[in-house]
């Protein structure tokens, strides 16, 4: 049996897909009360409300079963994220080929780790950025290539674990 390691998701994050599917699982004999009311009034073939009603079960059915699948398989430890290392779960402040005024604030997850802070961009330890990143030390420069080809030298100026407190107070 394979060991498959979990995502990192945010805590705001988690409870926001916990809501979501709360919210979807409520509404499920909603939706079967109109699939039946729709149902009653005849002839199946052409009728518009009963094949949407049919359409939206089975969109909610397969949001239901996406975050199920989703929350099963992320986490909201961060367990080996240490300050000063970039990890899966941290917010890294970086600045870009050797330009101290050319800065970003990220958080390296899934996107389903990514949180309401608009200012926080989320990007996945896979992206030639987040690969890049993961496992610097604070001080440290690595490059990577990026998507158009481009050669880019990214330095780690601070790696912490995210805090919600901390990630939404942008950081000059």
């Amino acid at each position: 049996m394979a060991d498959t390691q979990k995502q990192y998701i945010t805590p705001e994050m988690k409870a926001k897909l916990e809501a979501e599917l709360q919210a979807l699982i409520d509404n499920r004999p909603v939706v079967a009360a109109e699939i039946n009311e729709r149902r009653e009034e005849g002839d199946l073939k052409e009728n518009a409300g009963y094949d949407a009603a049919r359409e939206q079960q089975d969109q909610e059915e397969a949001r239901i079963k996406q975050i199920s699948e989703l929350l099963a398989n992320s986490t909201t430890e961060r367990t080996g994220v240490v300050e000063g290392v970039a990890h899966v779960g941290s917010v890294v402040h970086v600045y870009y080929d050797g330009d101290e005024n050319d800065k970003e604030t990220f958080l390296i997850g899934t996107r389903a780790a990514s949180t309401d802070n608009k200012d926080l961009e989320t990007y996945s330890e896979n992206s030639p950025l987040g690969a890049a990143v993961v496992g610097a030390s604070e001080g440290e420069t690595r490059t990577y290539t990026a998507p158009n080809g481009r050669e880019i030298s990214v330095t780690i100026l601070t790696a912490e674990p995210y805090d919600s407190v901390k990630a939404s107070t942008p950081r000059a």
